[in-house]
């Protein structure tokens, strides 16, 4: 399935215990853009990531990728188009081999036989995980785990990739190893996360989302470069990093 595009209109939504995490966020991505998605704890990125595929429904406001709505009838084509990773890869990963992990989803679409084996193949050879069918998932490396559950979603053929904190957790090897991962895939992403230096890596172009809402928008560096943006929204670069000289240098 070729990036789709994703627009967010006046997105509201409130929990049981009355905390409002989203409050009439708005958010347009053209198909294949990559966007990093910043902010503090609680600023209620989780949660929208979250609408992206229907597992929570608005208060207010819509969430379309591509033509469609997220809302019924069409959530099933919905969750085709939006794979969303995990923060933890261990959740996307419980079946005793890697090859059913990624089989499963395609599996319960009906594919069978042939079909079957190269969504696998495709997906797993995507994220630089092939030769790893066999293993149980739970004696991979750390970023084995995660390069595996981004599979997982890859064999489902998304337009759309969701990923939270997709560096938790991971070594500097690893780290490298998921940019270039992410970089050679043509999916729309957005990128939920805290390490500001991958964001500057992976993505041209960062918001950031405080109080349920879109506060800034624009270039990365632009956004990471201002240090009263940053402190208002607590947010912080690691000592010494400068991301004016980090984005002439890559």
């Amino acid at each position: 399935m070729t990036a789709l595009p994703v627009e967010v209109r006046g997105l509201v939504f409130t929990y049981p215990d009355g905390h409002r995490a989203l409050d009439g966020l708005d958010l347009a991505v053209p198909a294949g853009e990559r966007v990093a998605l910043l902010g503090p704890n609680g600023a209620g990125k989780t949660t929208f990531a979250l609408h992206c595929n229907g597992i929570h429904a608005p208060d207010e406001g819509s969430v379309t990728i591509g033509d469609l709505r997220v809302a019924e009838p069409d959530l099933p084509e919905v969750r085709r188009r939006v794979g969303l990773v995990f923060q933890g890869a261990d959740d996307q990963l419980f079946m005793p081999s890697v090859r059913e992990d990624v089989a499963f989803g395609p599996a319960n679409l009906g594919l069978r036989g042939d079909e079957l084996d190269r969504r696998v193949a495709t997906a797993l050879a995507a994220v630089g995980a092939d030769g790893l069918e066999d293993r149980a998932p739970h004696h991979l490396s750390g970023g084995e785990k995660r390069r595996v559950a981004l599979a997982t979603v890859l064999a489902m053929e998304p337009a759309v990739l969701v990923l939270d904190e997709p560096t938790s957790g991971l070594d500097p090897a690893g780290r490298r190893e998921l940019v270039e991962v992410l970089q050679s895939l043509p999916q729309t992403q957005l990128v939920i996360t805290h390490d500001l230096p991958f964001a500057l890596e992976l993505c041209g172009r960062a918001v950031v989302i405080d109080g349920g809402r879109v506060v800034a928008d624009g270039p990365t560096a632009t956004l990471l470069g201002d240090q009263e943006l940053l402190r208002a929204h607590r947010m912080e670069l690691p000592y010494g990093f400068d991301p004016t000289v980090a984005i002439r240098t890559r």
